[in-house]
């Protein structure tokens, strides 16, 4: 069986699949850190693949970018593929003092000011929860591995914040129990999506830009720069 947005076939995934927004990034996670890996999917170039590490079927596969595209894709690899655990792995803009670019963050919540759980959903929600679960066993592999983390509440936003016309206007109509510490563009639709299904989601960030920093990472930078929250990624998946 296949969908309109994906060719693969019933069992061609595995139970935990890793998400990157970016199509040559889920490439490179197969060819660097995956062995025996298959190309399961690229209609629209959308890269799915899945392959083994340390032994574990693990697949990896892109989402693109926004609330919208990642709906799609972890709806269908919910209720059709029969996925059971989702790790966003992506990049963010950071809103504390404390975070320095590439420092690795998980979610714990994802607040939005968009209506992707009235249109799915009929539902008026604007904030939406991780996995407890699997951010506990995220955090024991960070530990283990020596790979720091810092754990808080993210905005999901529907643009990039270095695009918004007054970022400081945005910023102050989030409501003040919040308190984010990064923001990035697709946490929220993931975290929904799985709770409607019963299913799990968390969502590994590394910071790319600041508030509080005066330059952006660049291309090659974020390519090099995102290895430890990938290698914790797939650490923490082949213990789900």
């Amino acid at each position: 069986m296949s969908t309109p947005h994906n060719e693969a076939n019933v069992g061609d995934y595995a139970k935990t699949v890793i998400m990157p927004g970016d199509p040559l990034r889920a490439k490179y996670i197969a060819e660097n850190f995956l062995e025996d890996y298959r190309l399961i999917n690229s209609v629209r170039g959308i890269y799915a693949y899945t392959g083994k590490y340390k032994g574990k079927e693990i697949s990896v596969m892109a989402h693109g970018m926004g609330m919208p595209s990642m709906g799609i894709y972890c709806y269908e690899l919910y209720k059709f593929y029969n996925v059971e655990n989702i790790i966003r792995i992506g990049s963010c803009g950071a809103y504390t003092k404390n975070l320095n670019l590439f420092d690795v963050i998980l979610s714990e919540s994802a607040y939005t000011e968009g209506n992707f759980a009235l249109t799915f959903n009929n539902d008026d929600c604007h904030i939406s929860y991780s996995s407890s679960e699997l951010n506990d066993i995220v955090s024991q592999t960070s530990n283990s591995i020596n790979i720091p983390i810092v754990k808080g509440n993210t905005i999901c936003t529907d643009m990039v914040d270095f695009y918004m016309s007054d970022v400081n206007k945005f910023l102050n109509r989030i409501p003040s129990d919040i308190n984010p510490i990064a923001a990035e563009m697709e946490a929220f639709s993931l975290f929904y999506v799985a709770n409607f299904f019963g299913k799990k989601a968390c969502c590994l960030m590394c910071v790319v830009d600041s508030l509080y920093v005066d330059r952006v990472a660049t291309i090659a930078e974020r390519q090099n720069g995102l290895n430890n929250m990938i290698k914790l990624a797939l650490e923490s998946s082949i213990k789900f």
